[in-house]
């Protein structure tokens, strides 16, 4: 049986994609989301500052792209290439304005010779779920909490720019849906030809045949 994504011919027109929920730069974005969330609310002031809103936004626009891009990547490679891309445009906004707190507050942006950075580098590339950093969250000072998202919209980011690559890549090779469509169609009316050419073959056999077969019952009858 055939599935869904399948034509008569086996050529695929639906692209495969991977579920998005098992997407590792999926599942950070959706910490960073709520990591933001608890961030507004234990650092910036509940009413009257904008950047709640806007850090909020962006967090959820990143996390809602991706989910958006890649279910609709299925049928077209280009809106996945672009809601990416506004999903990784939305989560640099987001690291901007961690940024920019950091620098408002005279705090430190923990650089490689920090030495907490490394520790911190490599928890956040192994560490995708927020249950993974739930116990932290409400203990960090400000500082800790701004450098830890940081690493992690880092790390995000170059997972993005990573699959951003390898979407343009497949797109180069196998072209959108039209492009699928059209080889699938093609595929098809190939298999067409030569099952029809295959059945003349046979018919013009079976007719020889037949007309063997009637010349020597011919003789026969003639004895």
């Amino acid at each position: 049986m055939k599935t869904e994504r399948q034509t008569a011919s086996g050529k695929e027109v639906l692209r495969k994609n991977l579920p998005w929920k098992t997407l590792h730069f999926y599942q950070k974005s959706d910490l960073l989301y709520q990591m933001t969330f608890v961030f507004c609310k234990r650092f910036l002031p509940a009413y009257g500052d904008r950047t709640v809103d806007q850090m909020i936004q962006a967090a959820q626009s990143g996390k809602q792209n991706i989910i958006e891009g890649t279910e609709g990547g299925m049928t077209s490679t280009e809106m996945e290439l672009k809601l990416i891309n506004v999903a990784r445009s939305s989560l640099q906004e987001l690291r901007a304005d961690y940024e920019d707190y950091i620098k408002s507050r005279r705090l430190q942006l923990w650089g490689s010779t920090h030495p907490r950075y490394a520790p911190l580098l490599e928890y956040c590339r192994s560490h995708n779920e927020y249950s993974d950093y739930e116990p932290f969250v409400y203990r960090w000072t400000d500082e800790e909490f701004c450098n830890t998202v940081v690493t992690l919209l880092h790390i995000t980011d170059r997972m993005m720019s990573r699959y951003l690559e390898f979407l343009q890549k497949t797109f180069v090779e196998q072209g959108g849906i039209k492009e699928r469509m059209y080889a699938a169609r093609t595929g098809y009316r190939r298999e067409q030809d030569a099952l029809l050419q295959r059945l003349r073959q046979e018919n013009a056999a079976l007719k020889a045949e037949n007309e063997q077969l009637r010349k020597e019952l011919e003789m026969m009858a003639g004895r």
